[in-house]
Parts: structure tokens; sequence; C-alpha cells
């Protein structure tokens, strides 16, 4: 007996496929980091596509066969290659000079300054038709204020004396806006773009602790002294400083002269062929978890052996998906039921040559009351009594004492029921 099932196979395998596709998709969202909104969100970094960020800048460095990542953890900052800081103008200053420190030796840093305030564009922000996803619009400048690091080195925010053109790295352009020009200044700042003709510095590096010929060649005047005791290819790597922004962000690589700006600076920075923009002062960073872990070599090995267990598993299942059969009840109803139930019993006790004894002598009260045998009388003297009256009825071939004899005696099932049933025909004869 089968029971319905309100569900086909097909219908089951589909709800369970799409029901583990969907757990699993939502865990590799939240161990990528997709649950923390989208990165173009009108911020200074590197996936930024207002005039603020930095994406132009990206998108041209990888065009030009520069391997660019978006770095969102620690992990990330620690890699060899080119890191280009783009921190907000209340960011740690301890935190920025503990990155660069670190980078030190890993590989060459640069760092952009902000300058400009900026509200978006559109949705919750200022209106403007045909505003695009992350646009924004300037409403204002403050220069960075960070504290613990380059405390040595001061920074000014100031318009431009006439047209903003700037000069340096063997090309020259013109800012966007003058202004207010951000420029920086410090005994240890080799300048490699300034302003003209003021000669305020606009981008530098930090000299000390190593020597890096391309930036020397490309810089501007003389520094401070520089450590020649390292050797090029050892020691130490450089930090450069944009202190004017407009020269590398999307406002600014809107003209020729500040791609080919780019171009030369990083090119020079020598940090090979990869270049990492820093999200994490920017608000998107992602801390490591067991998520990340699971779906990052090599652990992600493991994770996919997992899921095809899992697989395997809802699929042996499925094979024997259908409608189960209906058990039966452990005792059934009824009076056969009971006797087959209770000689079962028995069978398995092994207690079946018990049962001879008191079945005989159950016949043997049957027939004597049947008789109107006195009672109290003798068991011996009433098996008489049955024996005389079966001989009366022509059974005496097959005296009732004996056939008693033979059940108790009987330690098979076969003897027990053959005797048993010589018993009950010899009881049905004596009483009609």
């Amino acid at each position: 007996m089968r029971r319905a099932s309100p569900f086909s196979p097909a219908a089951v395998l589909g709800l369970v496929g799409i029901g583990t596709a969907l757990f699993v998709a939502l865990l590799w969202m939240i161990g990528a980091g997709f649950v923390h909104g989208p990165l173009n969100n009108g911020g200074a970094h590197g996936a930024g596509k207002g005039l603020t960020g930095y994406a132009a800048l990206s998108a041209l460095l990888e065009r030009q066969g520069w391997e660019v990542s978006l770095a969102r953890g620690q992990a990330e900052l620690a890699r060899p290659g080119l890191v280009i800081l783009t921190p907000p103008p209340d960011a740690d200053g301890k935190a920025i000079a503990k990155i660069v420190e670190q980078r030190r030796r890993i590989g060459p840093t640069l760092v952009i300054t902000p300058k400009w305030r900026s509200v978006p564009v559109g949705g919750g922000g200022v209106k403007a038709p045909g505003a695009k996803t992350g646009w924004v619009a300037l409403v204002g400048t403050a220069p960075p204020d960070w504290k613990g690091f380059l405390d040595d080195v001061s920074v000014s925010l100031a318009p431009a004396r006439g047209e903003p053109a700037w000069f340096g790295q063997g090309t020259s352009g013109t800012l966007p806006d003058g202004r207010a020009v951000l420029s920086g200044h410090g005994d240890t700042v080799v300048p490699l773009v300034a302003l003209r003709p003021e000669g305020r510095v606009l981008a530098g590096y930090v000299a000390g602790g190593g020597r890096w010929p391309q930036l020397e060649t490309l810089a501007l005047q003389e520094g401070a002294e520089l450590d020649a005791d390292l050797p090029e290819d050892g020691g130490i790597y450089p930090l450069v400083v944009v202190f004017e922004p407009d020269l590398l962000d999307n406002y600014g690589m809107a003209r020729p002269e500040g791609a080919r700006l780019a171009d030369l600076l990083v090119t020079a920075m020598d940090g090979g062929a990869d270049v990492a923009f820093d999200l994490t002062f920017n608000g998107h960073a992602r801390s490591a978890n067991l998520l990340t872990l699971a779906f990052t070599p090599p652990f992600l090995a493991a994770t996919l052996c997992l899921l095809l267990a899992m697989a395997a598993s809802g699929w042996r299942a499925f094979l024997r998906f259908g409608p189960p059969l209906a058990s039966g009840r452990a005792i059934a109803f009824g009076k056969r039921a009971l006797v087959a139930n209770a000689a079962g019993l028995v069978i398995r006790s092994g207690r079946l040559h018990l049962l001879g004894g008191p079945y005989a002598e159950a016949a043997r009260q049957r027939l004597a009351r049947a008789f109107a045998l006195p009672r109290g009388a003798a068991p011996d003297s009433e098996l008489a009594a049955i024996d005389r009256a079966g001989r009366l009825h022509g059974a005496a071939d097959n005296a009732f004492s004996e056939i008693c004899a033979r059940l108790v005696r009987a330690r098979s099932a076969r003897d027990l029921v053959r005797a048993a049933q010589d018993l009950h025909a010899l009881e049905r004869t004596l009483t009609p």
C-alpha cells in the first residue's frame, strides 16, 4: 500500500536545487563583500566615477597593461607592487603612517591627498538632469588633517596666481580649477611636479633611506641629501605624495596631459606590473571571516569538495524519493491475529515445549465437565473415565491418556501440532 505524494519528484528536485543554489550564492556574496553596497558611491577612491574619484586613473593603467586591483583588506596591502592610497581628510594619520612604513620594504607607495568636499548628484543629493550613478557636486575644499603622518611636511591651500599651469615629469599642463590649489612643503620633499611660476610643490617624493634613479632624474630640484649607501636593487621603496589631487583624479584626467603625467609617474616608481588602489580608508574595508576564507584558495578546494558531497547525498536521497510504504499495525485486530501474535512470541522465546501440558490439562477439564464427572476427583480417575468413554465410542487405538502423554513429551512444533490435532479430533468425537 502506498500513500499518494502531493509533489512530483521533478518538483521536489527543482525546489531543493533552487534553494541550495540560492543559499550557496548568498554565502558567496557575503564572503565576497557584495553586501556592503556599491563601490561607485561618489567617494574619492579607485572605484569612484565622480569628479573626485580615481576610476579614470584605474582604467588608464589597466588599458596600458598594468594589473590593477582594488585592495579592501590589510593582506592585499601587504603584497608586492605599487599601492595607491587615497585617504579622506579625516583619516587617521598614524594608520596611514603604519601602512606606509610596512610597505617601505615591500613595494612603492603613492599617497594622494584630498582637497574637495562633495555631495552626491541625483537621488537624495543635488538634483541634476541626466546625472549618473556616482556623480558628485563640489561644494568646497578641506585640506587633510593627518596627524602622525609626515608631520614635518606642511600643506597649504591657496588660489593660483593667474593660470593654474603645472610642469614636471617631462610634461606640463593646466589644472581644471585654480581657485584652490593644494601644495606641500618640507625639507625631505623632493619636487616632481610644481606650479608655474610660483614653484609650489604639487607632487614629490620623500627623500632618504634609498636611491630611486628614475625619480631623481625627473626631480625638479635638488632636495634633501640622498642616502647613497643602499644599492638600487635593495633597501626601501619610494614614497611619493601627490598634494594636488586634480593632477590624477577624474577631474584632472579629463585632460590629455593628466594621463601623460600619470603614466610617467607610475612608471618612474618602478613597482612592477601590479597596481592596487586602497579602499580601506574610504569605508570599503573587508575583514577576513570564515566565509571569505571558504571561497579563497587554498580553502576553496575543501569548499568545493563539501559542495560535491552535499550534492551526492542529495542525489542519493532523491533516488529513493517517493511515497513510502504504509506500515501495518504491530498487533493486528481480531482473535486470529491475537493467537498468531501470542504464538509468535512463544516461538521467539524458545518455550514451545511448555505448551503441551497446559493444553492437555485444559482438554481434560473440558471433558470432565462434559461427562459430569464428580468434582474433586483425582486426575488419574478422570483420565481412566475418559479412556473408557473413548473405547465405547470406538477410539480405543488412540486413548486420551496416550495423546496427553505425547503432548507433554513433544519438543518440536511438528510433534506438538500432531498431538494437538489428535486430541482435538478425539474431543470432537466424545462431545457431539
